[in-house]
């Protein structure tokens, strides 16, 4: 029984003491006036009676009712019912608010919190002061206190004829019956009736069960204001422990609104600050740290504004505010959707019939307290999901004297299958579940609603998921039930209580609320007291049973078993391996256990490895041998390492057992357990595991001590938590022995306490023993525990950050290697251990109830069991050192070159996944390949990783990633964690601008200053102090000794010597190799369409022969300079001029007057330019003394050279660097005619002028117009009548933005769309009007493709100058001559620089990305802009080839003009020029306008010590990449594959060859460089050149060969360059692990696949199929093209046969050559006067050969003078039939060949071959004509078949013969000639 009201209080306003505006409240009378014993009044009523404080008012308001909630010190919620109403303010109140009553008329006009509802105001000027009735109680009546307090309103107003004491006394002494009606006796102690003595009735109803909340209405309320996310999202706040406000301007609301948050939490009781109404003074309260439920007027709501971290709902506007800074865990799936489904049917019945055709006549809705109970059901279901089997996982510490009960968490967590929810992990850790641990997991009580349904109706709510109607139907069971409990007897409710009038308010009172009589009311009191204490006391019999315990829990969500779907199998596997382990089969175990690991990866499978491992223990020992225990430790941290610290599986849990049990005898009277191998997880050093390790074990030991005897014998394992069927639970003990407790005598129970006690005190020194064997390592002398676990460390500032963690280490690691006593270290250790072991002592037996004597003693224990365990530990140290060493997999030694040498030997690292995915097995399949386990080396020329994969699933494959030394571009230390142990080590990651990422962390055998040794010589290897220091240079350097270092000092005579010594190899290497290759000359322009003189030599001949004289015109040359003449001569650059008909090196011969340029020899001793080729184009009509002052007016005296000419428009390509400041601005500000007092820069611009005048005469179409070619006359109207517009041209590339406000019209098609975007832009929008004549533009065309080539006017400018808009800013047009300028914006080095870094970190990452796709990586391959400046040169190189096309020359004037320049300049002549297509041309190509012309290789590869800082620019792979993208786009126009173009940008910058070393010709010259390797041959001396080593590599594999290659002669390539025509080179993304890059070709040869092999048991070979991975195995070896299949076969058949194998392309070459005889229509054709071999034209359609009618391509043979001399043999065209030779084998050995007639003739090969001596043969059996090398050559080289020839006849004499031969031999000779003519001949008239 309890009291129903505790106090009565009356609270009216009154001064403030400070004597400020507002009023405060005071207590005028309360009763009782003491307090009572077991309940003291509550302190700061007067506050709640008025939350917005004390105010008088100008009107009478009607009165108000709420109830306030104060909770006391002990958590003791009372309740204030407060009911308020106003009277007229005594004229004392009126004079202390008189001041300040304007301010609260203000404060009534906003509508002040008092201004509850319109009012009708007294006499003018009169105020009205409110006054409460206050009833505390601590239980929650809240209708009957209304009531209450409403009757004495009423006597008092109304004037009733009751005493207001008596009233007031009855209700004081008003005794009602606790909760539990059910379980009293009659309906009248579950129902009373009371009477205040005023003629009023009131029944109460005690609900059934005071465990369930009593909500009345007020969860509908909630859901109905909120709305249900809203509703829920606060559920899942106050749960997780956030703070919710509440606002509303009702107080009643808000009550309402916190009744039904907190009624929605059952089970779990609120336990923080909980205030529905408060105050506004204590609004300072909202700051608080603590999670809060807080009601709040809403009049407030701007002060609670500020407030960061406070969810507020606002009631009356329905929302609920969430701060960004506050994260609500939701609900887990599917509880959330599920219950948010259940909720809607419930509030809104209607929406599932909303859609129905005919929808039911509508249903009664639920009454307003009936949907409240619904609501709640659906909440009840959810805690009894969430919670199902909690009751499994609870463990009883203590039984007696009272019951300690813990949880535990990670086994709940894990069985559920919820590790990773947010919200069950806070809701599991809050003080609410807490409390509802030790509230709800006694055994042995009352039990309700909630222990029902999670223990019995979990089944059905799992059964009814997926069915609304039966969920429905549960809900309302549910729904019933409450409703039960709140109102037991609904039939019994019958008020009867007064009310005042309508309107009483306003009457006016005779009189204010009497001061009652203290006396009266305290007698009756006292009566009423008097009595009850004779009564004996109503004791409340508690129904109390065992709490049922439910089925064991199961996943809430069952996870999909598709990863580990065969699982049987798996478990098979774990047991097989655990049987053959302990059965001493190691090989079978071996074969196993790779799957057994990775089996392991199953929760299952762990399990069943702990299981198994059980069964092997016998009295708790198992000695193994050494292989035994290296398995089972293998297998036991295989198992922990996925063991997350919780251990929510119970894996670490069920293994401790066991590494104390399995050991190994290391010598007599030293036994190594396994725990000391297993240290290294981060489970042991959570103080949460030990804990839930030792309640667990205490618990099964406590359960023992209650069970029988006779139940004993059944041992339970350790830490096992389900008990079987035969068995009770220690749940059902507990229970069993709380109902016996009141029973026994006090002995007993003294006996039960004891005996419970020492049994906890036995498992505490158990543990301590247990903990210092998982946490002391092994070596106690390095103090690898702190270092290398999260745990100790961090316990030490008792925070479980992983960064303290790495701090204690960084700490430790510095003190162990500073100092040197191991001891100092150990105690560190041992401390360590000893705090961590006595912090958990401390808890668990503080919470276990242990004295505090046990305790003490305890503390004195563990430092000496530490202590002890550290001398056992040192002695299994000592002895574990001296077996021999588990084998680290043997270090493979990389392949090295011929001069390559190591300079550091392996170091030991893991290679780690670097963001690729390839290798890591991502989404191209194939096996995780890294990380990989292997050692690093570092050689001469290469850094090396060899290893293999630690993945054992992956097999023995050897992984190899290297990268030149020279390609390293970056260098980062790191710190990662290795993959094997998970321990952090140091690391380095190497980045190469090759495209290779290594990111290795060293193994722990690698000392640091082994590390640090490594970084250094890689430093002092990339960066040497001088070039000559490169492995280029010191390769082979070994071959020569003694040779002195050349010096730099004295550069003439190393230049002097140089040049004799290669006029003295002249003779041996010109018929061979650079000079000979194309002799054949278009005529000059001038002669088109006349024969060629007859005395026209071949320029070579000429060339060695000239005079001293001819070479300038002022002075001869001395000797030493005709050698370098002779030297310079053989350049490319020069054989390019020759082949171009570029002129002559003569200014002074007659013949060579003619001709437009000629060959300078002016910077033959690069006095002028030192960054040119000695030998330069310029026009014929400049001297060479003039050239020295052009070359003032531009940067680096770079000035404007021809470099080439397009044979179709005679329009010539000229490049420079950028104009000096003075340059052509200065050129077009000045006037035509020099002041006599003119500077030197004027002069020089005028120069400028003069030669770029000189140019434009030069050119064909000029001179055709002016008929002259001299710089005479130099006035604008005479070059006006023959130009179309005299005026100058600046033509403007700028922004499209800026060109629309130009003044040129805006632009359309191909050079219109050129845009620019920021500081490198393109070229912009003007020059597309202008270049393209502005009204004869043609439409554009899509993709960026050039329009129609008919666009190009005819009346262009002559020359176009294309150069930085910067220099030409301010240019001001000035009536000139016919150049035009277009400026355009480039990018800069640097630009290029900064790309190329984001484009390596977009293709080779250096770490995964968070969420791998392609969108990432193309992402930050458009952030580099790479493919932007890559469509930038395209675009810049487009616009000039059709500018040259068009017969206007150009003029390429960028930068320094040795970069962008360069890439332009080779890009056009690519495009234009299809020889430059070739093999040969390409290589002349970059010999030319890249070595000869000074691009800075040494300084943009930042070769040597000096160009460190200015780093990797790659601006020569930039031009590949062009040339690349263009390759795709005609993959039939390159005689090069792709491969080629790879090869050379891996060794641009491996430093491997000498070609790309160097910044110019002068240089290398210097260096001795540059005609080195023009002297005798050399024997297997490795290449020095790149070309050299390329042409062996050619002859021996088509690797660098097209096969597509078909080209159209006349072809000029307009390729696309819109950023979406580009594709990424797969240069940047491929790699091949298997042996590394593919571009050392002897490195990459790796050994052949062997056949089919015969299996070692004699059956069947296997099959040859093999797989080959993407990123592991070289595709094109694994899976070669089918013509390079079929060159490989014919090669292995000549083999087998014992032939010499013929060359490949000799074989491509007759193949083509047969398949073109097949493909020719019958019919002779006319005769041709050379022997020829048909060549189809090919052209292009969608890659497929079309053959026409075929055009003869000359195959000219010359006669040697030795064996017979004669004029050249010819034939004619083929006859189409086969020839019967065909049939004859062609793999017949020498011998029996038949030689009718033999000799040696020279053969001039292809269209650019040179002429070359061969022995034929004709063999009038067969019908043919064979050559061969040599006369003792048995391999043959080629055949003419006869059959196809059809006439022999001399032939006209031949340009370009060898030099070596006499050249009569070739033209006089002619009976030798006829000799041969009449063999031929014979044979044909024989067949």
């Amino acid at each position: 029984m309890a009291r129903l009201a505790d106090y009565f209080v009356l609270v009216a306003f009154g001064p403030h003491p400070r004597g400020s505006g507002e009023g405060q409240g005071h207590i005028l009378q309360r009763f009782p006036e003491k307090d009572w014993e077991d309940n003291p009044f509550p302190q700061g009523i007067e506050l709640f009676c008025q939350p917005s404080g004390w105010q008088l008012c100008p009107e009478r308001n009607p009165p108000t009712f709420f109830v306030a909630v104060l909770t006391d010190i002990n958590s003791e919620r009372h309740y204030c019912a407060c009911l308020t109403f106003w009277e007229p303010a005594e004229p004392t109140q009126e004079v202390v608010c008189a001041e300040d009553a304007t301010e609260q008329e203000e404060e009534a006009d906003e509508g002040g919190p008092a201004q509850l509802s319109p009012a009708t105001p007294g006499p003018p000027g009169q105020l009205f002061a409110p006054k409460t009735l206050v009833l505390v109680s601590r239980l929650d009546h809240a209708e009957v206190f209304r009531n209450s307090l409403g009757l004495i309103y009423t006597i008092h107003v109304e004037g009733l004829n009751v005493g207001l004491e008596n009233v007031i006394g009855n209700l004081l002494t008003c005794i009602i019956p606790l909760a539990g009606g059910s379980q009293l006796d009659s309906v009248e102690d579950g129902v009373r009736t009371i009477s205040l003595g005023a003629g009023d009735r009131q029944v109460i109803q005690t609900p059934l069960a005071d465990s369930l909340p009593i909500s009345r209405c007020s969860v509908a309320l909630l859901f109905r204001q909120l709305g249900i996310t809203n509703v829920l999202s606060l559920f899942c706040a106050a749960l997780t422990e956030h703070k919710v406000l509440f606002l509303s301007r009702s107080y009643q609301r808000l009550s309402d609104a916190c009744r039904g948050l907190l009624a929605l939490l059952f089970p779990l009781r609120y336990s923080f600050t909980y205030v529905p109404i408060l105050p506004a003074q204590l609004l300072e309260v909202l700051s608080t740290p603590t999670p809060f439920i807080i009601g709040v007027n809403a009049a407030f709501q701007a002060e609670t504004q500020e407030l960061l971290d406070v969810i507020v709902a606002d009631l009356d506007g329905g929302t609920v505010t969430v701060p960004e800074c506050v994260h609500i865990p939701p609900l887990p799936e599917p509880l959330q959707s599920q219950t948010h489904s259940v909720l809607s049917m419930v509030l809104d019945p209607e929406l599932e019939l909303a859609d129905l055709a005919f929808p039911p006549p509508s249903t009664n809705a639920s009454s307003l307290k009936m949907q409240d109970k619904e609501l709640r059901a659906v909440f009840l279901r959810l805690f009894a999901q969430l919670l199902q089997g909690y009751r499994w996982c609870l463990h009883m510490v203590r039984i007696h004297p009272e019951p300690v009960i813990r949880f535990h968490k990670a086994a709940f967590l894990g069985q559920r299958g919820l590790v990773e929810d947010d919200f069950l992990m806070k809701v599991l850790e809050g003080m609410a579940f807490a409390g509802f641990v030790s509230e709800r997991g006694v055994p042995y009580r009352a039990t309700d609603l909630f222990d029902e349904l999670v223990a019995h109706e979990v089944a059905r709510m799992r059964a009814d998921e997926n069915h609304p109607q039966r969920v429905l139907r549960h809900v309302k069971e549910l729904a019933e039930q409450l409703y039960k409990n709140e109102n037991p007897y609904p039939a019994v409710a019958m008020h009867k209580v007064q009310r005042p009038g309508e309107a009483s308010h306003l009457r006016r009172v005779p009189r204010p609320f009497p001061r009652l009589d203290d006396g009266m009311v305290q007698w009756i009191v006292d009566q009423a007291t008097a009595k009850m204490q004779g009564a004996p006391p109503a004791v409340k019999a508690e129904r109390r049973t065992t709490v049922p315990s439910g089925p064991p829990m199961t996943a809430i969500l069952e996870r999909s078993g598709g990863l580990h779907g065969n699982s049987a199998r798996r478990l098979e596997v774990v047991r097989n391996c655990i049987s053959y382990v302990f059965e001493g089969k190691m090989l079978e175990a071996k074969k196993l256990l790779p799957a057994v690991l990775r089996a392991l990866k199953g929760r299952a499978a762990r399990r069943c490895l702990t299981q198994e491992l059980h069964l092997h223990v016998q009295q708790n020992r198992a000695v193994l041998d050494h292989q035994q225990f290296d398995f089972v430790v293998r297998m036991m941290n295989c198992c922990l390492q996925d063991c997350t610290s919780l251990d929510e599986h119970g894996i670490a849990a069920a293994l401790l057992p066991l590494v104390t049990a399995f050991c190994r005898k290391l010598s007599p009277g030293v036994t190594q357990f396994a725990y000391s191998c297993v240290q290294e997880h981060v489970v042991w050093s959570t103080p949460q595991f030990w804990e839930a390790m030792f309640y667990g074990d205490v618990q099964t030991h406590i359960r023992a001590l209650y069970l029988e005897p006779a139940e004993d014998g059944d041992h339970v394992q350790v830490g096992e938590l389900s008990a079987r069927e035969d068995e009770r639970s220690a749940l059902d003990v507990a229970s069993e022995q709380r109902r016996l407790w009141p029973t026994l005598s006090r002995e007993k129970q003294q006996e039960l306490v004891q005996k419970e006690e020492s049994t906890v005190f036995s498992q505490a020194i158990h543990y301590a023993n247990r903990m210092s064997y998982l946490l002391l390592p092994l070596d106690s002398s390095k103090s690898r525990l702190l270092r290398e676990r999260a745990g100790l460390g961090d316990l030490e500032s008792a925070s479980n950050s992983l960064v303290t963690s790495s701090m204690a280490g960084s700490v430790a690691e510095s003190y162990d290697t500073e100092s040197g006593f191991e001891d100092a270290e150990t105690c560190d250790v041992a401390g360590a251990v000893v705090r961590f072991i006595n912090r958990f002592v401390d808890k668990v037996c503080t919470e276990s109830g242990v004295t505090s004597d046990h305790l003490k003693g305890l503390h004195v224990m563990v430092p000496d069991i530490v202590q002890m365990h550290i001398e056992t530990l040192e002695a299994v140290h000592r002895e574990s050192k001296r077996l021999p060493p588990i084998q680290k997999p043997k270090l493979l030694r990389p392949r090295l070159l011929p001069d390559e040498e190591c300079v550091l030997d392996g170091l030991r690292v893991y290679l780690l996944p670097d963001g690729r995915e390839g290798g890591a097995g991502g989404t191209g399949g194939g096996p995780a390949l890294l990380p990989a386990e292997g050692a690093v080396f570092l050689t001469t020329y290469r850094v090396i990783f060899t290893g293999m994969p630690t993945d054992p699933l992956v097999g023995e494959q050897v992984v190899v990633r290297s990268f030149p030394v020279a390609a390293l571009t970056k260098e980062k230390r790191i710190s990662v964690q290795t993959p094997v142990d998970q321990l952090l080590q140091d690391g380095l990651q190497l980045r190469s601008c090759t495209f290779q990422l290594l990111k290795m962390a060293f193994d722990e055998e690698v000392g640091s200053d082994s590390a640090e040794l490594f970084r250094k010589q890689l430093h002092k290897l990339r960066y040497p102090p001088d070039i000559r220091g490169t492995f280029a240079f010191t390769l082979g350097s070994a071959h020569t000794p003694g040779r002195p270092p050349r010096t730099t000092k004295d550069k003439g005579p190393s230049l002097r010597t140089l040049s004799r010594n290669i006029v003295k190899n002249a003779k041996k290497t010109l018929g061979r190799q650079y000079v000979t290759r194309k002799k054949y000359n278009p005529p000059s322009w001038e002669h088109r369409g006349q024969p060629p003189p007859e005395d026209q030599e071949d320029e070579i001949s000429v060339l060695e022969e000239l005079e001293p004289s001819t070479l300038t015109p002022s002075s001869a040359l001395k000797p030493s300079d005709r050698m370098t003449m002779s030297s310079l001569v053989e350049r490319a650059c020069c054989r390019d001029y020759q082949r171009l008909g570029l002129g002559t090196l003569s200014s002074s011969l007659s013949r060579a007057k003619s001709e437009p340029f000629r060959i300078s020899p002016v910077n033959r001793m690069y006095a002028i330019c030192r960054s040119y080729p000695g030998l330069l184009i310029v026009p014929q009509s400049v001297q060479d003394n003039a050239l020295q002052r052009v070359s003032r007016c531009y940067r680096q005296n770079r000035f404007p050279v021809v470099c080439w000419r397009s044979g179709r428009s005679r329009a010539v390509l000229l490049r420079s660097g950028g104009l000096h400041g003075k340059g052509v601005v200065g050129l077009f500000k000045a006037q035509n005619a020099p002041s006599p007092g003119q500077s030197q820069a004027d002069s020089g611009s005028l120069e400028q002028e003069k030669y770029l005048q000189a140019v434009v005469s030069s050119m064909p179409r000029y001179a055709d117009a002016s008929g002259r070619n001299t710089l005479s006359g130099f006035s604008s109207a005479h070059v006006g009548s023959h130009v179309p517009s005299p005026r100058a041209r600046v033509t403007t590339l700028s922004n499209p933005m800026a060109a629309s406000a130009s003044r040129w019209t805006a632009p359309r098609g191909k050079l219109g769309s050129v845009r620019a975007s920021g500081r490198s832009g393109g070229l912009g929008a003007d020059v597309g009007s202008r270049l393209a004549g502005r009204d004869m533009l043609g439409p554009p065309q899509a993709n960026g493709a050039p329009p129609d080539p008919g666009f190009l006017r005819p009346q262009r400018a002559a020359l176009y100058i294309i150069g930085d808009k910067a220099q030409l800013k301010g240019v001001r047009p000035d009536p000139l001559q016919q150049w035009e300028l277009v400026p355009i914006e480039v990018f800069e080095a640097r630009q290029v620089k900064a790309s190329f870094k984001k484009l390596l970190k977009a293709c080779v990452p250096g770490c995964p990305f968070p969420e791998p796709s392609p969108v990432s990586f193309l992402r930050s391959l458009e952030d580099s802009e790479w493919l932007i400046q890559i469509h930038k040169l395209l675009q810049v190189s487009v616009l000039v080839v059709e500018l040259l096309d068009s017969g206007s020359s150009v003029l390429v004037s960028l930068e320094d003009g040795w970069d962008i320049t360069t890439q332009v300049v080779s890009l056009v002549q690519l495009l234009s020029d299809p020889f430059y297509r070739t093999l040969e041309g390409f290589r002349l190509l970059v010999e030319k306008e890249w070595l000869s012309f000074g691009h800075r290789f040494s300084h943009r590869g930042a070769h040597t010590l000096a160009g460190q800082g200015s780093g990797f620019t790659p601006v020569f792979l930039q031009f590949l990449d062009c040339v690349h993208q263009v390759h795709l786009q005609f993959p039939m126009e390159f005689e090069f594959s792709p491969f080629y173009l790879k090869f050379l940008g891996y060794h641009h910058a491996s430093r491997r060859f000498r070609t790309f070393l160097l910044d110019s010709d002068y240089e290398r010259i210097e260096l001795g460089l540059l005609y080195e390797e023009k002297g005798e041959r050399r024997g297997a001396q490795a290449c020095r050149s790149v070309w050299e080593y390329m042409d062996r590599l050619s002859k021996r594999t088509p690797v660098f060969y097209n096969y597509m290659y078909a080209p159209e002669d006349t072809e000029v390539l307009r390729p696309y360059s819109n950023v979406s025509n580009l594709k990424v080179w797969d240069f940047y993304t491929e790699e091949t692990l298997a042996e590394g890059p593919p571009y050392d070709w002897e490195l990459a040869q790796g050994p052949p696949e062997p056949p089919e092999e015969e299996r070692p048991d004699g059956g069947a070979p296997q099959s040859r199929r093999r797989v080959v991975w993407p990123c592991y195995d070289s595709r094109p070896r694994a899976q070669p093209d089918a013509i390079s299949r079929l060159l490989e076969e014919l090669q292995r058949l000549e083999a087998e046969l014992g032939r010499p194998a013929e060359r490949w392309k000799d074989t491509w070459d007759r193949v083509k050559a047969a398949q073109r005889l097949e493909g020719r229509p019958d019919g002779r054709g006319t005769p041709s006067s050379l022997l020829a071999s048909s060549v189809p034209h090919h052209r292009r359609s969608l890659g497929v050969y079309l053959q026409e009618g075929p055009v003869g391509s000359t195959l000219s043979l010359s006669l040697d003078s030795d064996q017979s001399s004669g004029s050249t043999a010819s034939s004619s065209r083929q006859a189409a039939r086969r020839s019967t030779s065909t049939l004859y084998s062609q793999f017949q050995t020498a011998e029996s060949e038949n030689r009718s007639y033999e000799g040696t003739l020279y053969k001039k090969g292809a269209f650019m071959k040179p002429w070359k001596a061969r022995w034929f043969v004709l063999d009038k059996t067969k019908h043919q004509l064979r050559y061969y090398d040599h006369r003792v050559d048995t391999e043959c080289k080629g055949v003419i078949d006869l059959a196809e020839v059809e006439a022999v006849a001399p032939g006209t004499p031949t340009l370009g013969a060898p030099k070596t031969v006499d050249e009569k031999a070739f033209f006089d000779d002619v009976p030798s000639a006829q000799q041969w003519v009449d063999q031929i001949q014979s044979c044909l008239s024989d067949a």
